[in-house]
């Protein structure tokens, strides 16, 4: 029961923070005035790629902490799956925006970063909710 209790407990601590990020950064981006890709928003564009990657990488952890304690994966109701589907959904889509931006380089549409941090904030704020979906009809 330790072992398992400690690895989930573990990789929800990444989970966690690669949460508050994927919502945090953007709130941050857009509050500090700091959304254009040249005024700090590259640098606010790779944390973002970070924290998306962190949860998606994090929510398989789950999975494989799963697998190998019980040799199958865990149960889950229809609201839950939908809610996984959600999430896994915002984490390709932000992940995939903000790797499109960046790559696309220095660019002088403030506009349209500001619309991309809006974005990316509410794919971090749906991926939350779907989350207590799916931790409360699991």
């Amino acid at each position: 029961m330790l072992a398992e209790n400690l690895s989930y407990a573990l990789v929800q601590v990444a989970h966690n923070f690669g949460a508050a990020a994927v919502v945090g950064v953007p709130l941050i981006a857009l509050a500090s005035g700091r959304s254009d890709f040249d005024h700090g928003g590259r640098r606010l564009l790779w944390l973002v790629l970070l924290a998306w990657a962190v949860q998606a990488l994090s929510g398989a952890a789950f999975a494989t902490v799963s697998y190998a304690l019980y040799g199958r994966l865990p149960d889950i109701s229809r609201v839950a799956t939908i809610a996984l589907g959600i999430k896994l959904g915002c984490a390709m889509l932000g992940f995939a925006l903000a790797a499109l931006r960046l790559r696309a380089g220095v660019g002088r549409e403030v506009e349209r970063d500001r619309r991309l941090w809006g974005g990316l904030f509410a794919l971090g704020a749906v991926a939350l909710t779907a989350a207590a979906f799916l931790r409360w009809f699991s």
